[in-house]
């Protein structure tokens, strides 16, 4: 598992903090026993209500260990995200993040036993966090399919992807996704009108040249490609939370050079081929990591 400054980090402010409070009680009870007067921390702030929505890189799918009593299909890790920020900042957390969501996952069941994602928000709700997009019309999960299929099929071809699917990716994008997610954003105002929300781009899965082969069967002319298809999807969640008056976290500098293609050690998110966890293509724990970072540094701005 990477061992960064970034993990390292926030284990050492939550190591910290905990011994603070630990340190206090201590003097507390000392001086109680000795018949002083303990005079306790004034009383926090007003407990933030925060829910995490989205789809499995909200969710962490492939990162253990999973929350307790979630759906199994959710694939919900402890160590999402939404669980760090929570713990770093003390909020209480509603977490109903899923794998495999896309934008109507937002408005009925993903699939039985699994509410509408837009329910566990209410005018009590004072943030969100999200990121979606990504699986609305298979966007992600076809084009990766698709493109190691085209290496196999058109071996002569440079840019096999590239020339057998050309824009009609991007056209996707461009005619569903992103009237989907002003829709979803606007929603998401709508039944929490108090809340801030926050939506991130996703972090990049592969570089934006040189060859992947064997971590993700794609030829090295078609890398560009991918790279470029999730600029555009980027762009549209990007402009999509502008529409709406919501705050996009962008994720691409902090991946840029972190992607699915690089060392274990360096890497944010899994490769097909010997990936360390059981979702590839997919943030790592170290991904979860920086993407807090991000929502944090972005809440705090």
């Amino acid at each position: 598992m990477p061992n960064t400054t970034t993990r390292k980090a926030y284990e050492r402010r939550t190591t910290v903090k905990r011994f603070k409070s630990f340190l206090h009680l201590v003097v507390c009870i000392a001086a109680a026993l000795s018949a002083s007067i303990c005079i306790l921390p004034a009383q926090a702030a007003p407990l933030v209500e925060y829910v995490g929505l989205g789809d499995s890189f909200s969710a962490a799918a492939g990162v253990l260990p999973l929350v307790a009593g979630a759906p199994l299909s959710c694939t919900r890790s402890q160590r999402n995200f939404a669980h760090i920020i929570a713990e770093q900042r003390g909020y209480r957390l509603t977490d109903v993040s899923c794998a495999g969501a896309d934008t109507t996952a937002l408005y009925q069941e993903q699939e039985r036993g699994i509410p509408p994602q837009l329910a566990a928000l209410n005018d009590r709700t004072d943030l969100v966090t999200l990121t979606i997009g990504g699986n609305d019309r298979g966007i992600f999960s076809t084009a990766a399919t698709e493109c190691t299929r085209a290496l196999i099929e058109l071996p002569q071809v440079t840019d096999p992807c590239r020339s057998r699917y050309g824009d009609s990716f991007v056209e996707t994008i461009r005619a569903a996704t992103y009237p989907n997610l002003v829709r979803a954003l606007t929603d998401i105002h709508s039944a929490a009108p108090h809340a801030r929300v926050f939506i991130a781009g996703y972090l990049w899965l592969v570089p934006a040249s040189g060859g992947c082969i064997p971590q993700l069967p794609v030829a090295a002319g078609d890398l560009p490609y991918l790279r470029e298809l999730q600029a555009v999807l980027n762009d549209a969640i990007k402009r999509a939370a502008e529409m709406t008056a919501s705050t996009y976290v962008d994720m691409s500098a902090a991946s840029d050079g972190r992607d699915a293609c690089r060392p274990r050690d360096l890497r944010l998110a899994e490769p097909v081929f010997l990936p360390t966890q059981f979702m590839p293509l997919h943030p790592n724990v170290e991904g979860q990591y920086v993407i807090a970072e991000e929502f944090m540094r972005a809440i705090d701005a």
